[in-house]
């Protein structure tokens, strides 16, 4: 059943999810790495970092908040590594001809039956629920399930332990998930955003080559993902928001692909039965508004209009022209606003300062008031 619009989101703006790590932080993890300090050690740096960043998304005006991601290092493995029946190997990061880096996607392998062993975020948000303001909404986000499909394909899952990945894969992997959304909800969580990448680097022809090489129909697969994640729906526990982020990289500023959302659009809006999408539109790479056509009632797409990647200011004019054509494909009433991604989807963080990161916050929170009212 899904949630009555004006009960989806905690405000008409928001943002997804990670934050810059504070220097100290950073520091205590590479002690942690070498064996300096203890497991115990770096959780209490850890706890006094999220602190701080909690009182700062809330002294900006944010009515979701996080943990920052502050625990991980990478939005995606440090989770999908404590499913049972996952291996994942660390991300390297290479060197382009021109000097530029980029993160070569990790190995992520089903490796035995895919299995929720014990919960993954639960003490993690405890704690964040603990110290969140009364009357703002803490909030978990988790990478999406399709990230244990898309990246290897039929050949990164083991054929012992799934001869034929439907339904049996895609069953388990759900009800891995659902077990995890019931043990939030049981502690008072009501809002999760799952991060995926996979539907918007099958916008782009690249990555749509590449599954084509590994054998896979791009056409086909962002359907099959729609029911993927519908099973994953069917199993979150009543008045929970469960929202997606499409993100097409932001390693240091960079960005792993591009086009427009035309090619998942149907599959992504119409067929997939989540409440809210967010979705990366600050440059072109993002393509135009009219995929936004599919929306149907009862759905809210968060607009990324305000890049992450750099510290150059946005005018509040500018964005709020493209909100009204945006508004020509999707009701403005099922519209709403925020950086296109996190400042931090990794531990390394973008290439911009912490005063611009709040300084985008401000313009986010202050433009969608002036557009939509103090919803």
């Amino acid at each position: 059943m899904s949630l009555a619009l004006d009960q989806i989101l905690p405000a008409r703006y928001d943002h997804v999810g990670s934050f810059l790590r504070p220097a100290y932080l950073l520091e205590a993890r590479a002690q942690k790495a070498k064996g300096e300090i203890t497991p115990e050690a770096l959780r209490e740096v850890e706890d006094k970092a999220i602190k701080e960043i909690i009182e700062f998304q809330q002294s900006v005006g944010l009515k979701s908040i996080t943990d920052g991601e502050f625990r991980r290092t990478y939005f995606h493995i440090d989770f999908l590594e404590q499913l049972g029946g996952v291996k994942t190997d660390i991300p390297v990061t290479v060197i382009k001809p021109d000097g530029s880096e980029e993160l070569a996607p990790p190995v992520i392998k089903v490796i035995d039956k895919v299995t929720h062993h014990k919960n993954i975020q639960l003490a993690d948000f405890n704690f964040l629920k603990q110290h969140v303001a009364k009357g703002m909404t803490p909030k978990v986000t988790i990478p999406s399930p399709t990230m244990l499909h898309f990246r290897g394909g039929r050949a990164a899952i083991s054929k012992q332990a799934y001869p034929e990945l439907d339904p049996q894969f895609y069953d388990d992997v759900a009800k891995a998930y659902g077990d995890e959304l019931h043990a939030l909800a049981q502690a008072g969580c009501t809002y999760v955003q799952m991060d995926d990448t996979n539907l918007a680097y099958l916008c782009d022809e690249k990555m749509r080559e590449a599954a084509r090489l590994r054998g896979d129909d791009p056409n086909e697969l962002p359907h099959r993902y729609a029911a993927f994640v519908n099973k994953v729906v069917a199993l979150k526990p009543a008045g929970m928001t469960l929202a997606m982020h499409l993100c097409r990289g932001n390693f240091k500023s960079t960005h792993a692909a591009a086009g427009n959302y035309e090619p998942v659009a149907e599959a992504l809006l119409s067929e997939m039965n989540l409440d809210a999408y967010f979705l990366e539109y600050d440059d072109d790479r993002s393509g135009d508004f009219k995929p936004l056509r599919f929306l149907p009632k009862g759905k809210i797409v968060v607009l990324g209009l305000v890049t992450t990647k750099f510290g150059e200011m946005e005018t509040k004019d500018s964005i709020k022209r493209r909100i009204e054509e945006a508004a020509k494909y999707a009701p403005l009433e099922q519209l709403a606003l925020s950086p296109q991604c996190g400042f931090s989807s990794t531990v390394h963080g973008n290439n911009i300062a912490v005063e611009a990161q709040k300084n985008k916050l401000r313009l986010v929170i202050e433009t969608a008031q002036e557009v939509w009212g103090n919803h």
